[in-house]
């Protein structure tokens, strides 16, 4: 399990004015629920930035007062103009208490439809689930290596343990092969090829009926 320390400082203070004065020294207002009692703190944007901006799942580990709390990013706010971080919401780790998160998806395996030419299509990134601390894991698989062109893979399919409880119907799709258009041209234009054959040949069947009969009287 990935873990991101985090050293941050109780605030003195809440509201919108104490909190725009600490974002002027670049300074982030966050907060920790989910436990005994709310914990408001502050810590520098920069503690931050390898938790926020990062396509994987973490732990985040926030010290406070030399004392440490095991938590999960669950909420962030950004300025509409300048994008920088507004505030961040964290939610205690209680052993055996369940919450609702977010993990990464991940393909196993290397797609047959892939090989022949077509394109792996990600429509779900991040599924949500319901675990206890004891059984979050860092990422969830599913395995991809019998997707043949136009098949799709779906919640159902995924590898999970018996303390995660998946959010979803198992019969969303996670990916799908596609086929790209050039190869639809092209197997459209060998169709149609095949299918002009087929004419073809029933119509000089077709021809070289009338000169058989013809040819019978000859014969005699």
């Amino acid at each position: 399990m990935q873990t991101h320390s985090i050293n941050g400082e109780l605030r003195s203070a809440t509201g919108k004015k104490p909190s725009a004065t600490l974002r002027k020294e670049n300074l982030v207002p966050a907060v920790i629920y989910g436990g005994e009692k709310n914990i408001h703190f502050q810590a520098h944007k920069r503690e931050f930035k390898h938790l926020v901006y990062s396509p994987d799942f973490k732990i985040a580990e926030i010290t406070i007062d030399g004392a440490p709390t095991k938590c999960i990013l669950k909420d962030i706010q950004f300025h509409p103009v300048s994008d920088e971080l507004v505030h961040i919401d964290f939610q205690e780790l209680v052993p055996a208490k369940k919450m609702i998160l977010e993990l990464p998806i991940r393909f196993k395996g290397v797609s047959p439809g892939v090989k022949g030419g077509g394109k792996l299509q990600q429509l779900m990134r991040r599924v949500k689930v319901k675990v206890s601390p004891e059984d979050i894991v860092d990422v969830l698989y599913i395995d991809i290596s019998t997707l043949e062109l136009n098949m799709s893979a779906r919640v159902k399919e995924l590898e999970i343990n018996d303390g995660i409880e998946v959010m979803l119907p198992g019969a969303t799709p996670v990916a799908i092969v596609q086929t790209p258009r050039a190869l639809k041209s092209a197997d459209a234009a060998e169709e149609l090829e095949g299918a002009e054959g087929t004419a073809e040949g029933a119509e000089g069947a077709e021809g070289a009926a009338p000169a058989a009969e013809g040819d019978a009287p000859a014969a005699k």
